[in-house]
């Protein structure tokens, strides 16, 4: 195996505060609770001693503010990336928990015909598209070093397979993706021959709530870590 030259961290972003437990997806105005800013700082902590010489985010607050920690850490400005912003969904808005869920409306089903592309949202081939190409751009800025993206969690996840080649197909409840993970990416030249992953915040993610303060669905049945990128 190539050793990697370049590395292009995927960090998303930490916890929300979102009492109402809706799908907020583009929405302005959703901010991280406390936890979500511990999380930050212990991502922050987590990738402080990289050589990271670019760092961009989400224009969405919460990855901005994720983002803030590492940048005040690195001396670094945070670029605003549109191409890594959450992915488009119908359900925006509507909430995914108790007596109003709205999977339950018959008049949602419609929307939910095409897992594959999905039909609820932005097609996943467009997702992998632009987060792919901000990836080879920061690659391209951090040449040498280490870049990192603030993103989240169906984007980072849905380019993940795509690099590894494996079906877009999957169950959201089981996405390796948890809140400030970090899903990495090392290139030799242009091409990538690692892939890693780590997850820094493990200890302040509430392992039992399913219905914690993320998006419906984003809590995963598994939190396994595997590595990170080498030292």
């Amino acid at each position: 195996m190539s050793t990697p030259d370049t590395w292009v961290h995927l960090l998303r972003h930490g916890e929300v505060h979102n009492p109402d437990g809706i799908l907020y997806g583009r929405r302005d105005g959703f901010h991280l609770s406390d936890r979500g800013r511990a999380m930050a700082l212990k991502a922050a902590g987590h990738l402080a001693d990289r050589d990271i010489t670019v760092l961009r985010s989400s224009p969405l607050e919460r990855a901005r503010e994720t983002a803030a920690p590492l940048a005040e850490k690195l001396g670094l400005e945070i670029g605003v990336e549109e191409r890594v912003l959450e992915s488009t969904n119908l359900f925006e808005g509507k909430r995914f928990a108790g007596g109003d869920n709205a999977l339950r409306d018959p008049r949602t089903w419609r929307h939910l015909y095409n897992p594959f592309k999905p039909s609820w949202g932005e097609p996943y081939r467009q997702v992998v598209a632009r987060m792919l190409a901000a990836v080879d751009d920061a690659r391209q800025a951090a040449e040498g070093h280490e870049a990192v993206l603030v993103s989240h969690q169906l984007p980072i996840w849905i380019t993940r397979l795509a690099v590894e080649k494996r079906s877009f197909l999957h169950d959201p409840r089981k996405r390796q993706c948890t809140l400030c993970s970090v899903t990495s990416f090392g290139f030799t030249g242009s091409e990538v021959t690692q892939v890693a992953y780590a997850e820094p915040a493990i200890d302040l993610i509430p392992r039992g709530d399913v219905a914690a303060p993320f998006s419906a669905g984003d809590a995963p049945e598994e939190l396994k870590p595997e590595g990170t990128p080498p030292e």
